[in-house]
């Protein structure tokens, strides 16, 4: 299994279904092997919260760091479409 695929799946079954529960969506844009950043985009409310870069290091970097510890150093993001968003 690539690391692009072992990502996509931490992402749908552990950080996908929090993220769910405040209304967004995150999707996995990219993987970079050589500086191992994950890059992904936040949808939903999520796009437009304000706490969505404590989400991103928090919670999915983290997650992901955990999960994968030789493979990810960061995670990056890309803004979605404002739909409903917490302030």
């Amino acid at each position: 299994m690539t690391t692009f695929a072992k990502i996509e799946n931490i992402l749908a079954d552990v950080i996908a279904p929090t993220i769910a529960q405040h209304g967004g969506l995150i999707q996995l844009l990219s993987y970079d092997e050589e500086k191992k950043n994950v890059h992904v985009k936040l949808t939903g409310s999520c796009a437009g919260c304000a706490a969505s870069s404590f989400t991103l290091k928090l919670g999915v970097e983290q997650t992901l760091k955990e999960y994968l510890p030789d493979d990810v150093e960061s995670v990056s993001h890309e803004d979605g479409d404002i739909i409903n968003p917490y302030y």
